[in-house]
């Protein structure tokens, strides 16, 4: 790994300074060398770090399994393998990396494409201006568009939302899902959730009796109903939102959306495992920027006296 130099002691950092998490790796991936150099000299501007570089796609992917970076800052039109494909494939086994494409290309399809895998887009003519910000943004947890592109291209990617619900018993569980996974499915989007075995019987039925074709969704592709009791498994769960993704733009949909939910959260929540249920939460937010994931399920009495009513939903462009 090739380290950039360490700032000197006490000499304040950018990230440090606006109270973002501290950086430790960063995967700098473009076939470009002079573009390399130049965005190592703008991370040394940054925190203490180190960053690692890669010339075509398949040395990023190798790279991203050795060290495991924090944030890849990707190029596009890469040899070997593109820039998209690679982050496919670091979102398969390193769902938690976030992902920041910089390129040139800046045509609305492909920017949209790229905004579905990663939490950003710089357009390299603005590069100079825009990579220090688009790092804060994204190490932040938000979205970042360069301002040079046109300004549909941002507004295209709606920004994920993950709202709880809790609920006192069954049939108010079962309402909010299926009205949860009917919009998603009647939009042309797709959903997967994870229920107990008789939840999901009567959510197939519910579906249906809202005018949902669900068995066309199920030979699409486009609805998975997965057991709760299924440990859970972050990449497991990334591949799984690409796959639904990928069918639903088999339907026609140019830019489709996720809807992700499920009882688990809710059941380590009954367990009195509040700080899993809370892990598991913002797992789920992080593991793939723009799903739509209403988390909640069903908290008792007691418990919904002492909360306000909020529906969590994490939402994926």
């Amino acid at each position: 790994m090739e380290t950039c130099h360490r700032r000197p002691k006490g000499d304040p950092a950018t990230i440090g300074e606006q109270g973002l998490p501290q950086l430790t790796k960063i995967l700098v991936v473009d076939d470009f060398e002079p573009f390399r150099r130049f965005a190592c000299s703008l991370l040394q501007k940054m925190a203490v770090f180190e960053v690692a570089e890669a010339a075509d796609g398949l040395e990023a992917v190798r790279k991203a399994k050795e060290l495991n970076p924090e944030l890849i800052l990707l190029d596009i039109g890469l040899p070997r393998l593109n820039g998209i494909e690679v982050a496919k494939r670091v979102q398969s086994f390193a769902p938690t990396t976030k992902i920041l494409f910089c390129s040139q290309e800046s045509s609305p399809d492909v920017v949209r494409e790229a905004l579905t895998r990663g939490f950003g887009y710089v357009h390299k003519l603005g590069a100079g201006i825009d990579l220090l910000p688009a790092f804060n943004a994204v190490l932040s947890g938000r979205r970042f568009v360069s301002s040079n592109l046109e300004p549909n291209q941002a507004i295209a990617v709606r920004a994920p939302r993950h709202e709880i619900l809790f609920c006192s018993d069954d049939t108010a569980i079962l309402d909010g899902l299926t009205r949860f996974v009917a919009a998603a499915l009647k939009g042309g989007n797709a959903g997967i959730v994870w229920a107990t075995d008789s939840h999901r019987s009567n959510l197939l039925q519910n579906l249906r009796l809202h005018g949902v074709d669900v068995d066309a969704a199920i030979r699409q592709g486009t609805y998975i109903a997965a057991d709760v009791s299924e440990p859970p498994d972050a990449a497991r769960i990334v591949a799984s939102i690409n796959t639904l993704k990928e069918a639903a733009a088999k339907t026609g949909n140019t830019h489709p959306r996720v809807a992700v939910c499920g009882e688990r959260a809710g059941l380590l929540w009954a367990e009195g495992k509040t700080d899993s249920a809370i892990r598991l939460e913002q797992s789920c937010s992080a593991s793939a920027p723009g799903t739509c994931c209403p988390s909640g399920r069903i908290a008792g009495s007691r418990l919904r006296r002492q909360l306000s009513p909020v529906r969590t939903f994490v939402e994926t462009p």
